[in-house]
Formats: C-alpha cells, structure tokens, sequence
C-alpha cells in the first residue's frame, strides 16, 4: 500500500507541476520525508526522478540543434563536479540545519514563481561567471537534492539571457548535478530501489499527462500562484517539523 500511496503522490506532484512547466522533485523531497522515508534517502530519490525527467528533454533540444553545448558546457561540468561535494556534506551537517536551508530554498522558488521579473539588466555572461555559478548550483543541489532550477534560471535571465533559451540550457545542465550527485548518496547510503522507481515511473509518467493537458489551453498563471502556495505551505511545515 505504501508504494501505491507514493506512485499516486508522485503522479499527481508531476502532472500538476508539469501543467506550470516546472519539476516535481522540490516538492516530493519533503513530501516523501513527510511520508517517513529518509531525509538523504528522499534527496537521492529528487535528485534521480530530476534527471530522469529533464533528460528526455534534453535530447530533444539536441536532436532539435536549439542548444549550443560549448556555450554551456562550463556550467554543466562545474555542476556535476561540484553536486558530490554538496551530498558528501549532508553526511556532516545536522539535518535540522540542512531541511531549514531546505526551507528556504522552497521559500525562494515560490517567490521567484510569484514575483520574478524577467528582465534585461546585462549582457555579459562569462566562463568565470559559469563557473561561479556552477560551483554554487551544484553544491546546493548536492546537499538539498534539488535541481537547482530556481537559481540557474532567474541568474541567467538577470545576465541578459533570453527566457526561451535560458529553459533550454535549464534542461540541459540540471541532469549533470542530479546525476552526479545521487551516484554519491548511492555510496553512502541505502537506497529502496523498488521505491526508486516507483517514483521515477510515476514522475515521467506525470510529466507526459501535464504536457498533453498544457494543450487544453490551461491558466497557467493561475497553476503557478497555486504551485508557489504549496512550495509556502511545505517550507511552514518542514520548519514546524524541525522546531517542535
């Protein structure tokens, strides 16, 4: 019964964020935390059902030629290079410190969902500036188990990026520090494989239902504010987990 309860879960979680354009797995890590799995163990689950879900899109950018890998490659590697030492960290930080950091991070995506502003400020993207911003993306990602998603995109977008192709690179660079960083939680902690893919099953099985549904012609803005309330909602409650 368990099982079935986290397939409906995750299918739901997917479809309804799939209908806002947007991954599932920053709301399934505390969500299967709530449901009594492992703190690190529900990261390794987020971070895999991420890079099961952004890759199929990634191939098709590149079958597509709508991305220019040299371009975003040092982001990508920094990111994958640096996601192991974030989930090797969650091994020494104290996991009420780390699910307040999580807190957080909910706190901050809901907000950018709500009120991010997508406009021009520069239009100077360096290697230097990729680099930075892997290293940081991929720690975090590593340590909360998270795409990262939420940084990459508004940081890329204040540099001047356009929106269209900023989606594109999102998609391509967040399977480097999922990936990278589940193979390090695989070597240091027990996984329920069963589990796993259970989830990851359901996840992209949600993704191609909220895609088939973004034809009927949704209020996606309104999915989104509802997206953002349930990201608020999910940070009061891992706080209040942690506090009481």
């Amino acid at each position: 019964m368990f099982y079935i309860e986290v397939f409906f879960i995750t299918l739901i979680l997917s479809t309804f964020f799939a209908l806002g354009g947007m991954g599932s797995a920053v709301a399934l890590v505390p969500i299967l935390n709530f449901l009594g799995i492992n703190f690190n163990a529900s990261k390794a689950i987020g971070l895999f059902v991420n890079t099961s879900t952004t890759l199929t899109a990634t191939i098709m950018n590149i079958k597509r030629k709508t991305l220019n890998i040299k371009e975003v490659l040092p982001l990508a590697l920094t990111m994958a290079l640096f996601a192991p030492f974030g989930a090797i960290l969650s091994k020494y930080i104290p996991e009420h410190f780390v699910k307040i950091l999580f807190a957080l991070f909910l706190v901050f995506s809901a907000s950018m969902i709500l009120f991010g502003k997508k406009e021009k400020k520069f239009n100077n993207i360096t290697i230097s500036f990729m680099i930075l911003l892997g290293s940081f993306v991929g720690i975090l990602s590593g340590l909360l188990g998270v795409g990262g998603g939420a940084i990459v995109v508004p940081a890329l977008i204040m540099m001047g990026m356009d929106t269209k192709k900023v989606a594109v690179i999102t998609s391509f660079v967040i399977p480097f520090s999922t990936f990278s960083a589940f193979l390090t939680y695989l070597s240091i902690i027990k996984i329920d494989f069963y589990l796993l893919f259970i989830a990851t099953i359901a996840a992209i099985l949600g993704g191609f239902i909220g895609n088939y549904l973004m034809h009927f012609k949704l209020d996606q803005k309104q999915i989104k504010k509802i997206i953002a309330i349930m990201l608020y909602m999910l940070a009061i409650k891992m706080i209040w987990s942690v506090l009481k």
